[in-house]
């Protein structure tokens, strides 16, 4: 008996060895002391944060201000603009279609959506559902968003979809990544033709209701009582100050929800419960199957070579990224518009999700990035990596080499002599296939270009070199100052332009190199 005894003790600590630890609870203590830290630190208004475990809220609370002109202080119900974290319903909305019957994933897009276009016969005829949600069409980064960044356009749902056979590929149809909003909102339209209702009251009906997200919107023109709404902010001038609310596009399947930090962890525990929810996980949003194709990679990625964390795939599944950090599977997401800025991660293995919304633009994204990772890293038990300190130092070596560019760029003009160019050669009617009429025009002895169809993209042109001007919008809610490239035919006369985005750091959005305008008169 006591061999056996001594066997059994003896395997009992073999077993203990290699146990797999359970995961300590990270208090809301600690959660509060790591924001407030990165609050002391990145240029940031307001943010909030919400943490769930094992099926429950641990943490929710707001940090900072809703408005740097009222100072009311963000509390868990403040909402943000989620952003491009709204592109996750979207394909939850798709899936509940899938499942009614109404869609299969593979059915052609042209099949419900006949006016749908591509850049050749076979991707426009082989073009399925998942590839609107996939961002593996070849087209490049951001390709249209033109269309609605700044505010303003009135592009509408045809020009959308007559758009893409404008566009120019940069890789082969399914073979690489590269983010699209437009064919987001092509999946909008999609679930408005297939429901009979539009995207935002599917959003609503179908999925805030049942989840109580009562206090979510799918568009900010929905929110009557602005009195718990955050401010949008911005630092891109430098100094901290309030910018207009993004109005959205033609709908919200690319990013135009807006919610809080409470409601969103109501849709963190839907995600981490494969679509179950309610008391005792009764109810069923959508199916373990739509989930585990909502969560598979359907787009290969660069893993992340990080060491600390030993990463070895990543991918974007249906509205999400996808990777492993130390042997758990990560699920996330990010979101930004002017102002505002959002990150979803969910470690599935470990029953955790984090949310940060910010409102401030610049900062907020190093914020956010360094809150969500020193979290995950408590719930990991990892060494004390000290992100907060990183990021700042990591946006602030950044921003320096960028405004750096951006300085020299406009010192250069400010050394040219701009009486001396001969502007009448340039003033005149362009035209882009997709973008529709830009004009050159002389205002106040200064020669300027407009554009027809997003009336912010207005400003001075001023020469920069060659037949090369530096364009500074009138809209400076972001840095979306661009170069005007003109080119001449034979004979010297002036027959187009292109242009490109003078801040290397400029929003990718702001797809001015997918512009070829051709002179009119």
């Amino acid at each position: 008996m006591k061999t056996t005894s001594l066997k059994k003790m003896a395997l009992l600590l073999i077993l203990a060895v290699y146990a797999i630890p359970v995961q300590s609870q990270v208090s809301t203590k600690q959660i509060d002391s790591v924001v407030n830290y990165a609050m002391s630190k990145f240029n940031v208004a307001g943010c909030a944060v919400a943490v769930v475990k094992d099926g429950k809220i641990i943490h929710e609370s707001g940090y900072g201000v809703k408005s740097v002109a009222t100072k009311q202080p963000v509390n868990p119900s403040t909402n943000f603009a989620i952003a491009s974290n709204s592109k996750a319903f979207t394909t939850v909305a798709l899936a509940m279609l899938v499942e009614e019957g109404k869609l299969n994933w593979d059915d052609k897009v042209k099949t419900h959506i006949p006016e749908f276009t591509m850049y050749n016969e076979y991707v426009e005829a082989n073009f399925n559902i998942i590839d609107l949600v996939t961002h593996r069409s070849g087209l490049g980064l951001g390709a249209g968003d033109l269309m609605f960044f700044p505010k303003g356009s009135n592009f509408t749902m045809d020009d959308i979809l007559a758009s893409f056979q404008h566009f120019k590929p940069e890789s082969a149809f399914r073979t690489k990544w590269d983010y699209d909003n437009l064919l987001y909102v092509v999946a909008g339209e999609l679930i408005a033709r297939k429901s009979g209702m539009t995207w935002e009251a599917f959003i609503n009906s179908r999925i805030f209701d049942p989840l109580g997200m009562d206090n979510s919107y799918a568009s900010v023109t929905e929110i009557t009582d602005t009195s718990n709404l955050s401010a949008s902010h911005s630092t891109e001038t430098g100094t901290m100050r309030i910018i207009p609310t993004f109005e959205g596009m033609i709908n919200g399947a690319a990013g135009g929800i807006f919610s809080n930090v409470h409601d969103m962890s109501a849709w963190m525990l839907l995600q981490l419960h494969a679509g179950k929810y309610g008391e005792g996980l009764k109810k069923q949003l959508f199916t373990k199957d739509n989930h585990n194709e909502m969560w598979k990679i359907h787009t290969v990625m660069d893993a992340n070579t990080n060491p600390r964390y030993n990463s070895h795939f990543a991918g974007y599944g249906l509205g999400w990224f996808l990777t492993d950090i130390k042997g758990n599977m990560q699920v996330s997401h990010t979101g930004g518009l002017p102002g505002m800025l959002s990150k979803v991660v969910m470690i599935p293995d470990m029953d955790l999700g984090v949310v940060v919304l910010t409102n401030t633009s610049n900062d907020g994204a190093g914020l956010f990035s360094a809150i969500t990772q020193t979290i995950i890293d408590m719930y990991l038990e990892m060494d004390d990596f000290q992100w907060v300190d990183k990021y700042v130092a990591y946006m602030k070596s950044d921003q320096s080499g960028a405004d750096a560019v951006v300085k020299k760029v406009w010192d250069s003009v400010a050394k040219n002599d701009q009486s001396k160019i001969n502007t009448s050669k340039y003033v005149g009617m362009y035209e882009d296939v997709w973008f529709g009429k830009m004009e050159v025009f002389m205002k106040d002895k200064q020669l300027w270009i407009k554009s027809y169809r997003s009336p912010l993209l207005s400003g001075p042109l001023q020469f920069y070199k060659d037949e090369t001007f530096a364009i500074k919008w009138e809209y400076q809610e972001m840095d979306a100052d661009a170069f005007a490239m003109f080119t001449l035919d034979e004979n010297g006369i002036v027959n187009g332009f292109t242009m490109k985005g003078i801040s290397p750091n400029i929003d990718f959005s702001f797809d001015f190199q997918d512009l070829d305008l051709k002179r009119l008169d």
